[in-house]
């Protein structure tokens, strides 16, 4: 993961910094059980400031999850632990951890009101989140061309078909995931994919490719398509072909 970042984000390392040992000490102890080890390294890396890496309305900072706390906008709670704090008042979603869906060192992201109330789960991982929202970013939005849709199988396990082919076309995968994200990079093209975590796992999977220009788009799609059991619906082209 540390890797991936500090390849894809420019001046990264000289902008992270992290969060002190006694903040990630009394986070912990509002957690009232160890932190993912996910979650400690990003706290000892960006815990203080992400750098080019910060979301424009989210404040992943420990000293900002502290101030929640300490100034009672968020309870302690055995199940959420305050994550990140959304600043926009007109859906202030705010994003936690959940501790009863563990994963891979890590564990669910969703969203919420501050006092409670309906969930909206956004990735298996916290190591998920970010790396789709970096390769997005850094990545797949600074491609020339870029086209986004749904990949659809008879298969839930779907991305065990997309993969292989991935990796015959020459990507690779520059973290591991789970079942409902697909991370994979080329030097000319990069698609991710994702689907929201705890609901039915069917067959199909939003996507997003950006590639250097439309040719390498459709020979991928057309790979995808003629090689694969896998379907191919493309919703949108940016920018636009004729």
């Amino acid at each position: 993961m540390e890797e991936l970042l500090l390849r894809i984000v420019p001046e990264l390392a000289e902008q992270w910094q992290g969060a002190t040992p006694d903040m990630m000490a009394r986070i912990e102890r509002l957690a009232g059980r160890p932190l993912p080890p996910f979650y400690r390294w990003f706290l000892s890396r960006m815990g203080k400031s992400m750098g080019a890496l910060a979301y424009p309305t989210l404040d992943f900072s420990a000293q900002r999850v502290l101030a929640c706390y300490a100034e009672k906008l968020i309870a302690p709670d055995s199940r959420f632990l305050l994550i990140g704090y959304e600043s926009n008042e007109i859906m202030p979603l705010h994003v936690f951890y959940d501790f009863d869906a563990p994963a891979r060192e890590d564990a669910l992201v969703t969203e919420r009101d501050a006092r409670g109330g309906e969930l909206y789960d956004r990735f298996e991982t916290l190591r998920e989140m970010l790396a789709w929202g970096a390769l997005l970013r850094f990545r797949v939005n600074k491609m020339p061309q870029k086209c986004e849709g749904i990949l659809s199988s008879d298969d839930p396990d779907l991305l065990s078909h997309l993969e292989p082919l991935m990796s015959s076309l020459g990507f690779t995968k520059p973290i591991s995931t789970g079942p409902r994200c697909g991370l994979y990079e080329r030097h000319d093209a990069v698609m991710i994919c994702n689907r929201t975590p705890r609901e039915e796992l069917l067959g199909n999977q939003a996507f997003r490719l950006g590639g250097r220009d439309a040719g390498v788009l459709r020979k991928i799609l057309g790979r995808i398509t003629t090689e694969s059991s896998l379907e191919v619906e493309v919703d949108e082209w940016i920018p636009a072909l004729r």
